[in-house]
This record gives structure tokens, sequence and C-alpha cells, in this order.
């Protein structure tokens, strides 16, 4: 009966190294094989293999011979070479009572010598081995060792490179999404202050200069110049909001609080856009729902949520809005909109992202509204989903934390 393979003492970090290098899920396959083909050809032998080991299963990256992509962990020689820490031989494994009734030597492909080195990363733990296999007993010449050594050298590096090759383009990937997003946040802060600006110094140009405007002429001039006005407050006080969530330094004072109460103020305060679209705008609710929330902050996220799902649908939609407890307090916001595709999903919470669909329809905005409200669910403990179904449209669903009781920091008060 085989007993047993032996486990390093380092395992648990060993493990570690192995997962934050993405070394078993990497495809490490082709330049690993090409070690496997110079193992089996320096050493003279028709089986070679590069072997990375994980927590239950030896993965063969690269092999010639063999014919496996896995096998258990406790089958061969290359679990004790990681234990050992260096070149070890077997002669005859048939002979030794470590080996002579694994199924590789007891069984096909009949082994009988195994000669292997550990796969020693820079942070000094065995990741696996690099080894070479016959079916004849024998032993390798002391040039075929040292190059068997530096081949497990040479498999250290390739993997430590391939995961920071593979770091440095996601990172690279990452700056140029932020730099993206900067000329798009660029482009539409143009806009979206440059057009209430013009508007404004284009009317207080005609109130200056044109002699004789009747009363009624210069109040409706001088109400388009506050309607743009607000505009542009609202828009500061947006990136500004958006600065001091992302900072922290927002003034935040959750309290046990009804959400339907919450609910219905920002529906009301929706409903004049809704009914300007032809939407019907419904809320369903039970009365309470007792939450753990910043009523102020709720009520901004819920009106933000609300005028994205006006300004996404179409004409004569219908948008409802479902408050429940069952099993946390939780606000869903269903409307029969254009929706966001599974692709861009995972990004309409990023700061300034606007989705394709919104800029080739000249929905306005400047990309921070969800932004600011996945930052606000995020400040109460709850969380925010999407999803979207052709033909029915989208919802959004807000999950928060139910008044049990009040935090040990608050109490003490």
């Amino acid at each position: 009966m085989m007993s047993p393979a032996p486990v390093p003492g380092d395992e648990a970090a060993r493990l570690a190294e192995l997962t934050d290098l993405q070394a078993l899920q990497a495809p490490l396959e082709p330049a690993l094989t090409g070690v496997a083909q110079l193992a089996a050809s320096i050493c003279r032998t028709p089986i070679a293999l590069v072997n990375l080991i994980g927590e239950h299963l030896q993965h063969l990256k690269g092999q010639i011979g063999l014919g496996m992509a896995v096998m258990d962990r406790d089958i061969a020689f290359c679990p004790y070479v990681i234990c050992g820490r260096e070149l070890m031989q077997v002669p005859d494994a048939q002979a030794d009572p470590r080996f002579h009734t694994d199924p590789l030597v007891a069984g096909e492909p009949g082994i009988r010598f195994y000669a292997g080195v550990p796969i020693i990363s820079s942070r000094g733990h065995a990741l696996g081995t690099v080894g070479v296999m016959d079916r004849h007993p024998r032993r390798l010449s002391p040039p075929q060792q040292g190059a068997l050594s530096a081949l497990g050298t040479c498999v250290s590096a390739l993997i430590e490179q391939h995961h920071y090759s593979r770091q440095a383009e996601q990172v690279t990937q990452r700056l140029q999404q932020m730099d993206d997003l900067k000329q798009l946040f660029l482009r539409n802060v143009n806009h979206e202050l440059r057009t209430p600006l013009t508007s404004i110094r284009s009317y207080l140009h005609l109130i200056h200069d044109e002699d004789g405007l009747d009363a009624a002429t210069q109040q409706r001039f001088l109400e388009v110049i506050e309607r743009n006005s607000d505009r542009l407050l609202e828009k500061l006080d947006e990136l500004l909001l958006l600065a001091s969530l992302s900072a922290q330094t927002v003034a935040f004072a959750p309290q046990p609080a009804d959400l339907v109460t919450v609910a219905e103020s920002a529906v009301s305060e929706a409903q004049t856009k809704a009914w300007h679209k032809h939407h019907s705008l419904t809320l369903y609710a039970p009365d309470p729902a007792l939450a753990w929330i910043d009523t102020t902050r709720m009520h901004h996220a819920l009106v933000h949520l609300l005028d994205n799902a006006i300004k996404f649908t179409p004409d004569g939609g219908r948008i409802t809005v479902t408050v429940s407890t069952d099993p946390v307090p939780s606000v869903a916001i269903h409307d029969t909109g254009i929706g966001i595709p599974d692709d861009q999903a995972e990004h309409v919470f990023d700061d300034f992202y606007r989705t394709p669909e919104a800029e080739t329809q000249a929905i306005g905005g400047i990309g921070v509204g969800l932004s600011i409200v996945k930052k606000i669910i995020d400040l109460h403990g709850g969380t925010i989903s999407l999803t979207y179904t052709p033909g029915e449209g989208t919802c959004v669903y807000v999950r928060l934390l139910a008044p049990l009781a009040r935090p040990a920091s608050d109490s003490a008060q």
C-alpha cells in the first residue's frame, strides 16, 4: 500500500505563493513544454516534465512522454523533491521502499529511474519540480545534474516573469482606461458646464444690450438664467460630493429610519421629470421598513437612481419602485428602458463612466451619478447590483442593513 507523500513545512505559504502568481491557471504550457523537451534531450530520457504541485493535485504544465495533465498529489516522486529542496535521484524505483508500490512504478509506464530538482521561487518556496524519468535503472552524470538544476532555476524565472508581465499589462490597461475616463470626463464636463454658462452669458448680454425690453421678457430671460445657474450648481455639487465620498470625508449620520418614507420622498421628487416623459412611476411598499440609514444620503441615492431610470427609458415607459423587508430592507427600481449589456454592467458604477448608448443618444450627464450612489450604499454597509433582461428593461437592487442594534461607537456617545 502506498503511503501519503510528505508535506513541506512551509506548505501554507507555498500554496499562497502559487495562488499569488496564478501559476496553476496561467497558460504556461508552451514554454514549459519546451523546458521538458530540453531536459529530456540533455538527460537522454524518454520522459520529462515540469510539474507544479498544488494542494491536492500535481499539475504537469510541461511534459514529454507521460501523457497526463494532472495526477494525485501522493503519486510518484515530485512531492519528495519539494520537501528535500535539492536534486533527488532514484536509481531504481522498484528497489526503493518509498516508490516500489507507486502506480507509475508498479504499473504503466513502468518507471525505474527518476531525477528531479525543485523549482525554488524568489520567496524561497518550492513550487514544483523539473524531472526526468526512464524505464531502466540508471544515474545522471554530473553535467546532466547541473543542467537539470539550471532548468529548475529557469522555470522559476519564467513563472515569475509571466506573472509580472501579466501584472504590467493589467496596470497598462488600467492606466489607459483611466486616461480614457479622464478625456471623457473633461469632454463631458466641458459640455455640461459650458452650455449653461454660454446660455447665462448670452441672456445677460441681451438684457444689457437691448433697450426697451418689456418686464415680461426680462422676467423670462432671468428665469432662463436662474435655471441654468441651478444646473451649474447641481453639477458642481455632484463633483464636490463625489470628491468627499472618495476621500471619505463626507458627513454621514445613520440611524434607524423608515426606508418607505425615504422612498416616498424620492418618488415624489422624481414625479415631475417622469411626467414630462409620459412615464408611469409607481411605488409599492409595506409600512414601515426600518433600516439603518442616513436619510439625506439615502434620499440622494434613490433620486439619482430614479433620475437614471427616467433618462434611459423611452417616452411612455414604466418605472416601479418596490420596498421590501424580506430578508433585509431593500429597494428595487425596475424600468422598461434601453438597458445595459452585461459587458458594460461592471463599469456603470465607476467614476465618470458613461455607456456608449448615453454618448450616441446625447443623454446628458457627467458620469458620476451611479458612482455616487455606489459610494453612498457602501457607506451604509449595503450592496447594489444591476440586472438587465432584453425586452423587459433594467432592475437595480439596493440591499441595506436592518437596525437590529445601534453600533457600539454610536451607543457609547
